[in-house]
């Protein structure tokens, strides 16, 4: 089975079943001298895991990560980062009536026609329980952007569920409001409106949808290439791989069909020291306006990269359905029992965030922003604040 790594210079190679004995993640290409606190992957990992409130999955994960490679005395070593992160609560036995009779729009039968075998318990590969090494290696990605000499900073919340949807916020309120609420909504009243709506859904044995929009500050301009590494095509792969992802935006996104080219195409003028939010110097040329997304020839432009991406309602839903067993060749009606969220965006703001640092972080790689050897970007200096001292000298 290929498909599981992702990445050109910060590689992030992932294995694990849902209901398998751990999930683990390796990360390539992490430059030396990265101070790495496992405190701030556990923190992102939290963000994400099961249990955290009544409209996620009750499933009992700690999910507590481990380093095992890459660092020394808390700083990377250019080396390979081995996480795993274990399952405690793993309960196969409800996903028996599905070993030859697919739940209906899973990947049961897909995976099964394609390999002619399947790892069944909770999905397996297929479950969007693989995402916590997503989460992990993000947050790898998180703390060397952080600890950069470039300020870039991300942030997604959950603007849309169901057909209430939030109304446009700012990206100091998302920072401000978007861990205050269950939902993870930017705008805290209709939060509470989101929560009544999967209230309902969840009472009713059912799920929906929604959605999440992101933005991404300090990018600098020239990072992607044309074509099949630009910015936006890489940045699209990423996201589609996150389960149930049915669409994805970048700036006026499906929107701009409506929209005259006149009306859309920004006009350039100077940077008069008053584009804050553009990475740019004074009397450069900057767009007016931003409804490309920051991207523009799939290109970084050094204004903010902002878009949004959909998730269709969770397929496990408790509600009877019809199946059909290929073993017997019968049809049979079945329940989904288990433990499963009625909606999945409050829990995708992480994955996304974490996804928007890989790729921005591997571009920064790929441009030269940033030394894939080494942090300091001091090549040949071998006396640093992070070599290890020989206990000899003491």
């Amino acid at each position: 089975m290929n498909g599981n790594r992702f990445g050109r210079l910060f590689q992030v190679t992932t294995y694990g079943e849902s209901h398998g004995d751990a999930m683990g993640v390796t990360v390539s290409g992490c430059p030396a001298g990265v101070e790495l606190d496992e405190d701030v992957i556990q923190r992102e990992l939290d963000r994400r895991k099961p249990g955290q409130s009544k409209i996620t999955t009750s499933r009992g994960e700690p999910d507590e990560v481990r380093i095992n490679s890459g660092t020394l005395e808390g700083y990377t070593t250019g080396t390979p980062i081995g996480m795993v992160i274990e399952n405690k609560d793993a309960k196969s036995g409800k996903y028996e009536p599905f070993v030859t009779a697919p739940r209906p729009s899973h990947g049961d039968f897909t995976y099964s026609a394609k390999f002619g075998t399947r790892n069944w318990g909770g999905g397996g590969r297929s479950s969007a329980r693989e995402t916590v090494n997503w989460v992990a290696a993000g947050a790898v990605a998180k703390q060397v952007l952080e600890q950069s000499e470039h300020d870039v900073r991300i942030k997604a919340h959950v603007n849309q569920i169901g057909d209430i949807e939030a109304p446009d916020v700012s990206f100091e309120e998302m920072i401000e409001h978007s861990e205050t609420n269950e939902v993870r909504c930017g705008h805290p009243e209709t939060a509470e409106r989101m929560r009544e709506l999967i209230d309902e859904y969840q009472t009713a044995g059912d799920s929906i949808g929604g959605s999440i929009a992101f933005e991404v500050r300090g990018v600098p301009r020239g990072l992607g290439a044309p074509r099949f590494d630009s910015f936006p095509s890489r940045l699209g792969q990423a996201m589609f791989s996150i389960p149930a992802t049915t669409h994805v935006e970048f700036g006026l996104g499906a929107e701009a069909r409506t929209v005259a080219g006149s009306e859309r195409n920004e006009d350039w003028t100077f940077d008069d020291g008053e584009h804050m939010d553009t990475v740019s110097e004074p009397g450069d040329p900057v767009p007016v306006g931003n409804d490309h997304g920051g991207l523009q020839g799939g290109i970084t432009t050094g204004q903010p990269i902002w878009g949004e991406a959909t998730w269709h309602a969770p397929t496990s839903i408790p509600k009877p359905q019809t199946t059909a067993d290929w073993e017997t060749g019968e049809h049979r009606e079945e329940q989904v029992i288990g433990r499963h969220d009625p909606v999945l965006p409050p829990r995708g703001v992480p994955v996304v965030e974490a996804v928007l640092h890989l790729v921005v972080l591997d571009f920064m790689l790929l441009g030269g922003r940033i030394n894939p050897d080494r942090l300091d970007d001091a090549p040949g200096e071998y006396d640093t604040p992070y070599h290890p001292s020989s206990p000899r000298n003491d």
